[in-house]
């Protein structure tokens, strides 16, 4: 089992890019869950949503304590939350900053990985919303997930040219990942 945390601001999409990757797991034949983790509510404020991936039926029910990936949506978060507790030595972390991953002074063993979801959102959608992009950037980087999975389920929840322009985001990003 493969557990994934993403971290976010209120209103940046976090619970939603949970629920789009546990679809594209399921249609990339997993078994996978998705649940928020909300503090007081309002847009802004730091929020998590978990993830958990399996080729077995996953029984466990509780939040995520020691991920194999994390997802953060918004760099200013690791000066406010511990962006890295519990994420394995082995594994990674994704971080949505034009920043290279040596100058976010991480004290973590594991991978990090950074990507200017942003930027890509704002060329290819118009919009600063990454959510999407982040998905993309995470199928590419860890492999656990095919694009394609995910810009069909990009494309199912937002119908429409809003879909294709996100699934071209997603592809973007996974290629910026696969090739870097």
């Amino acid at each position: 089992m493969k557990e994934i945390r993403i971290h976010g601001r209120g209103g940046q999409g976090s619970v939603t890019a949970a629920e789009l990757l546990a679809i594209a797991a399921f249609e990339d034949g997993l078994y996978s869950q998705a649940f928020p983790s909300f503090g007081v509510e309002r847009r802004g404020a730091p929020v998590m949503a978990f993830v958990r991936l399996s080729d077995q039926k996953i029984r466990l029910r509780s939040q995520v304590y020691d991920p194999d990936y994390v997802i953060v949506q918004d760099a200013t978060l690791i000066e406010a939350v511990d962006v890295a507790g519990g994420l394995k030595a082995d594994g990674m972390i994704i971080v949505n900053t034009e920043h290279k991953p040596r100058d976010l002074h991480l004290e973590t063993e594991a991978t990090v990985r950074t990507i200017d979801a942003t930027r890509i959102a704002l060329d290819i959608i118009g919009k600063p919303i990454m959510n999407t992009v982040m998905l993309g950037a995470f199928a590419g980087a860890s492999r656990e997930i095919t694009v394609d999975s995910i810009k069909h389920a990009v494309c199912d929840r937002f119908p429409g040219a809003i879909g294709e322009k996100n699934a071209d985001a997603v592809q973007s990003a996974y290629d910026r990942m696969v090739g870097s």
